[in-house]
């Protein structure tokens, strides 16, 4: 059986977390914006990967909206840092 690209693309984003949690382990520094950041950039880098040229297939239509919101929580944190930055 062969693979599909959409568990090529589960299989992949799930390296890559596991990859990040485990430096992240290493180092002794777990924070959650951080892996939630790196894992975002990891699911921006696979859907660009996984889309075909011609056509769209359905997983990554609704993958689209896991990284839109994704993106909206991100802006949220960097928001939430700047005010940090800005009220000390």
């Amino acid at each position: 059986m062969p693979i599909r690209s959409k568990h090529l693309a589960a299989v992949a984003i799930t390296i890559w977390m596991v990859i990040v949690i485990f430096f992240m382990i290493l180092a002794e520094t777990p924070d959650l914006e951080i892996v939630f950041v790196l894992t975002l950039i990891g699911m921006l880098v696979i859907a660009e990967l996984a889309e075909p040229v011609h056509i769209r297939p359905r997983f990554l239509g609704r993958f689209r909206y896991i990284i839109a919101a994704g993106v909206i929580l991100f802006g949220a944190i960097v928001a939430q840092k700047v005010l940090e930055i800005l009220s000390s």
